[in-house]
């Protein structure tokens, strides 16, 4: 219903707020003149990276994530997959238990990112990743996989060179074209693996994307929810073929990633745009849970992924 609902607001123009957990199962759709009757903070800034602030005052985050040993099995049951040829690459996630004087709000309040949504005291995520925009008649996608230390000597040339990091890419790339060919015409690789540079806490990271693009018909405002439904769950935080990887998800990370790296987005009457909603903490009654992962491939190192998914564990 919530993907109709899509449809019948962006045929009438109006403005409208989308959220959607990993799956698609649960979706919500608010309207832009109705978001104030919610407690729900977001926003998309394109130019957040010149919003510098200081945390100076920010206290350590403490962290309590999964031991190695236990990441090592899960790990290893992914390449076991990938060696039965059930999946080429896997986005391998799980939740690490912070402790941080700060609430919710907070965190909004001093984040800085592309894409910022606070749902009531429910979670959080400010991420840099774009799911998909459509402008102009036109739908782009801007996978980002790959991952190094800014702070590493020569660390652009080093991440563009790596081999497991170039196929890790290209195979999300070859499934984002194919994605969006589901729903548009003319495909085509804009831009790839450009670097990007990310404020993780206390670090620098180089992320590596690329753009890629396909044309809509001028009717695409009335179809948005059926575009939105063939191309979720996003690609990128999934793997590749996606079906069957998603089956092996859910059985090798045996926890729920609920909203964690589903999307958020905004139609404005005019346009659409939408983040992978990744850096991410969830209240739980246990307290904060913040999940993060990364990109299993047949060359990977596990004490590398590890070392990866503990580094995205960060206030922003």
């Amino acid at each position: 219903m919530s993907f109709e609902l899509l449809n019948s607001l962006a045929k009438q123009r109006k403005p409208f707020l989308f959220i959607s957990d990993f799956e698609a199962n649960n979706v919500e759709v608010i309207t832009l003149d109705k978001v104030q009757d919610f407690d729900i903070e977001f926003s998309i800034d394109e130019n957040y990276n010149s919003n510098t602030k200081s945390n100076s005052h920010l206290k350590e985050l403490k962290k309590n994530p999964l031991n190695f040993k236990k990441y090592k099995k899960k790990f290893d049951s992914v390449i076991e997959e990938i060696k039965n040829g059930n999946t080429y690459l896997l986005n391998l996630t799980q939740p690490t238990k912070i402790k941080t004087e700060l609430n919710l709000k907070d965190i909004f309040l001093l984040s800085n990112a592309h894409y910022k949504l606070r749902y009531k005291d429910e979670f959080i995520c400010f991420s840099p990743e774009k799911f998909v925009q459509i402008k102009n008649n036109k739908i782009n996608a801007f996978p980002m996989k790959g991952t190094i230390d800014a702070n590493i000597i020569e660390a652009k040339e080093k991440i563009l060179a790596d081999a497991k990091e170039m196929a890790e890419h290209i195979m999300i790339v070859d499934l984002l074209r194919n994605d969006l060919s589901i729903v548009s015409k003319n495909v085509r690789v804009e831009k790839f693996r450009y670097i990007t540079k990310v404020s993780a806490g206390n670090k620098n990271l180089f992320q590596v994307s690329s753009h890629i693009s396909g044309d809509l018909e001028e009717d695409w405002h009335i179809k948005i929810g059926d575009i939105l439904k063939e191309l979720l769950p996003a690609g990128s935080i999934s793997g590749t073929p996606k079906k069957s990887t998603l089956k092996i998800i859910k059985k090798i990370e045996n926890y729920e990633r609920d909203f964690y790296s589903g999307v958020f987005g905004v139609y404005d009457g005019e346009s659409f745009d939408s983040g992978v909603m990744i850096r991410f903490i969830q209240n739980t009654k246990e307290g904060f849970v913040y999940k993060s992962g990364g990109g299993i491939t047949l060359d990977s190192d596990a004490k590398l992924e590890y070392k990866e998914l503990l580094d995205k564990v960060y206030l922003p």
